[in-house]
């Protein structure tokens, strides 16, 4: 048995199985210890951003996990609000991600968690930097300053194995034993609410749910709801459903009548055939550190927050590809410990402002709107007032815009803070997200981008690009150079030379190349 890597992942679910497709690709040894063999049909995580579609794409997996949906390829992934239940006269169906589409190169996409997860355990089995430990659990962790060591033990049997690595990921969920074996505290909001959820078979709703537009989520909310939600969502077409509804925090799921619960919400005597029941708390916690020495933690074992808004999943896919570029990077040779410092302070402000800003916000503006507005008091003032509501829902998904604006890895903005809020544009600004625009190959400028650090030249002068070029080659850093005109849709970056950084994120954009290029690669690099 291999018990030497350079990377030690605990936890293979969907962040776990992501990190160690990127660091694979990228050359890097990694093994993933985790217990399950088998994968949970619990449907979560399914909405999928665009964003985490950009990076299966980047995977070469973004084709496996469309053909791995459950629902009908093109099937609208919006949502639709309900006053009171789903056959209430008051609705709204307003426009969701698609108001920033053009600023990704992939379409959003919904499929359960558990289709991913079997997408990229299969991807894994094809790499060869990577060995998947199914059946095993992580014990003792120890570091020093040459590594860390972690005890495993095979769930049938005795046998055990200490494996031993550069680093270590945690990215064994909300009660991860790698954060607390790390001593890192977490910071939490707890909503003390008990909700329910309910796996089901339902050809029925699917029926009655004709008389809206398609979409995938269907919420409700009324005044004793007091800004929380009851929400169907769409597993499959016709009939496979979920359920999420706030109960009392004293029931018993042995006598909790979740039928009559899932009809109050649908409004009329539905009928389901049950898959799952259960329950769970609704809470948002936040970790204090994101990395210890050479330990670090992402998604759920990082942040937790209640599936509102599909911020989790993709979250938690956000981190690894923002940590694995930068483990590679110093692994091989060309990145600095200051760039992995970096991770815990580009990612963990984001997802604080995620959590308060458009989730606990977001409960706090609809139980604002319930006390002020009731059809029953003033039907008039209720009906303005829920039609304008319906222009503001959108807004939300054009003003998440995270950014590492404030990062010390980053050439940002004077006063520049790390955030989850931000603008769409096209224009090139440092710490955010690069927009496609086409190249004259007729192929678009986010696809061409590199694995390493790429500059795109658009109508820069040779000296220019060479000064770039000479310090990446003096320090070891890979560098993709993309030669292009400033026109033909590419002047909407309002620079010459835009530096792009391995996560598709701008890291300085200037007019012309600075006296000191190799003063920029170095601090983008961790130096």
């Amino acid at each position: 048995m291999k018990t030497r890597y350079q990377v030690i992942i605990v936890g293979g679910g969907p962040v776990g199985a992501g990190l160690a497709v990127n660091l694979a690709l990228r050359g890097i040894s990694c093994a993933v210890v985790e217990p399950r063999a088998t994968l949970s049909q619990i449907p979560k995580g399914q909405n999928l951003t665009q964003r985490t579609l950009e990076h299966f794409a980047r995977w070469g997996l973004e084709k496996e996990l469309r053909e791995s949906r459950l629902m009908p390829p093109g099937f609208p992934i919006g949502e639709l609000t309900a006053y009171g239940n789903l056959m209430s006269d008051y609705w709204h169906a307003p426009a969701g991600r698609e108001l920033v589409r053009r600023f990704y190169s992939q379409d959003n996409e919904r499929l359960p968690q558990y289709q991913m997860e079997a997408v990229l355990r299969k991807k894994l089995a094809t790499l060869d930097s990577a060995d998947v430990l199914f059946g095993w659990t992580a014990g003792d962790i120890t570091q020093d300053r040459d590594g860390v060591r972690v005890s495993i033990k095979r769930l049938e049997g005795d046998e055990t194995a200490v494996l031993s690595a550069d680093y270590l990921v945690g990215c064994d969920g909300a009660h991860s034993s790698v954060r607390s074996q790390m001593g890192i505290e977490r910071s939490q909001q707890d909503y003390e609410k008990t909700m329910l959820l309910a796996v089901f078979k339902s050809p029925e709703l699917n029926e009655r749910l004709k008389r809206f537009p398609e979409r995938s989520t269907y919420r409700v909310i009324r005044p004793d709801l007091e800004g929380y939600w009851q929400f169907f969502g769409r597993i499959s077409v016709p009939d496979g459903w979920f359920f999420h509804a706030p109960v009392p925090r004293d029931s018993e799921l042995e006598s909790f009548d979740a039928l009559g619960l899932i009809r109050e919400a649908a409004g009329f005597p539905v009928a389901c055939a049950f898959e799952h029941l259960s329950f769970w708390n609704m809470r948002v916690a936040v970790a204090e550190a994101y990395q210890v020495g050479r330990v670090f933690i992402a998604g759920d074992a990082a942040h937790a927050h209640p599936p509102y808004g599909g911020f989790g999943l993709n979250n938690g896919l956000e981190d690894i590809v923002n940590l694995g570029w930068k483990l590679a990077a110093v692994l091989q040779g060309w990145g600095r410990e200051a760039l992995l410092e970096s991770y815990s302070n580009e990612r963990r402000p984001v997802f604080w402002q995620t959590a308060d800003d458009f989730i606990t916000a977001r409960i706090k503006r609809d139980a604002e709107f319930l006390r002020r507005y009731n059809p029953d008091n003033d039907v008039e003032e209720f009906e303005a007032a829920w039609k304008a509501r319906e222009s503001d829902i959108g807004s939300r998904f054009q003003q998440y815009e995270p950014n590492y604006e404030g990062s010390p890895v980053v050439f940002g903005p004077e006063g520049g803070v790390n955030s989850a809020h931000g603008v769409h544009a096209f224009k090139a600004r440092a710490g955010h997200h690069l927009a496609p625009v086409p190249l004259t190959s007729r192929e678009n400028s986010f696809n061409a981008l590199g694995e390493g650090f790429t500059l795109l030249a658009l109508g820069a002068g040779d000296a220019e690009v060479a000064a770039f070029q000479r310090a990446a080659d003096g320090m070891g850093v890979p560098l993709k150079v993309i030669r292009d005109t400033r026109d033909g849709g590419r002047e909407a970056y309002e620079a010459a030379l835009v530096l792009v950084r391995p996560d598709q994120y701008v890291v300085w954009a200037g007019e012309a190349a600075p006296a000191d290029a190799g003063g920029i690669l170095r601090r983008v690099t961790g130096g």
